[in-house]
Formats: C-alpha cells, structure tokens, sequence
C-alpha cells in the first residue's frame, strides 16, 4: 500500500504540478485582463470628466451672452418706445409748422417771409513760425474771393 501511495503520489505531482501551472495562467490572463479592463475604464472616466468641464464653461459662457443679450433687448425696446413717442410729436400738425417756418423757411398762405442775414466774420487765421518757410512739397491752398457779405468757406467752394 505504501508503495501504491507513493506511486499515486509521485503521478499526482505531474498532475498538481500542471494545474498549479494552468492556474498561473490562468491568474496571469485574468490580471491582464482586470488591468486592461481597469486602464478603459479610467480612461472613460477621465473623458467623461473632460466633457463636463467643457460643458460647464460652455454653461457659463452662454449665461453670459444671455446677460448681455438680454441687456441689448431692453435698450432696444427702450429706444422703440422713444422713437414711436418722437414721431407722434413731430408728426402733429403743430410741429410740423414749426420745423417748416424755422429750419425750412417757409411762410404761411397770407404771411409774407423776411430773412434777415447777419453778417458773418472770417474766422482769422493764425501763422505759425513754419509756415513762413515754402517747402516744395507743401500743398498749396487756392484762395476764395469773396462774394458780397457773405463768407462761403472753402470747404463748400467747388473747384
């Protein structure tokens, strides 16, 4: 018996030696496998995280434009409210007899108009010490005679 026993034994322990092996193995391929499994889900995580914060700040940049946008609205109302009430005074019949007499000139049916023009000084020029020099280059200004009372300045005078 005993020798049996050892004989079962010594072809037990190629046996054992091989399920010890098979379950290295199979330990290894599990750990990899747990590993590589926890590396994707770290990785899932961390984009999840970075799409949030990008969704955050998109969050708080658009309450902004919303602030601002909203804040335009109001002026833009206010603004209509004061237009639709100007034009109600200018279009009133009274106010539009004021703006032809005084910026049109216009008279009346039995009013006869009289414009009277007040005399106009020539704005004077002042020297400076630079332009006692001619240079070459230097713009020549054309002079404009002078039409009865009236200063015309250059800027209205057609060449």
């Amino acid at each position: 018996m005993t020798d049996e026993n050892s004989e079962a034994k010594l072809n037990n322990q190629p046996q054992e030696k091989k399920k010890k092996k098979r379950k290295k193995r199979h330990n290894r391929k599990t750990g990899f496998y747990y590993s590589f499994f926890t590396i994707v889900l770290i990785f899932c995580l961390i984009q999840i995280g970075y799409g949030a914060i990008l969704n955050i700040g998109k969050i708080i940049s658009y309450q902004g434009k919303m602030v601002t946008l909203e804040n335009l609205l109001k002026k833009a109302q206010m603004r209509n409210q004061d237009l639709k009430s100007e034009k109600k005074v200018v279009t009133s019949d009274n106010s539009l007899e004021g703006i032809a007499r005084n910026n049109l000139k216009m008279a009346g049916e039995d009013e006869v108009l009289i414009i009277i023009n007040k005399k106009v000084e020539e704005p004077k020029k002042k020297k400076s010490k630079w332009q006692s020099f001619k240079f070459p280059f230097q713009k020549q200004e054309k002079e404009v005679e002078p039409t009865g009372n009236i200063y015309i300045p250059p800027e209205v005078v057609e060449e």
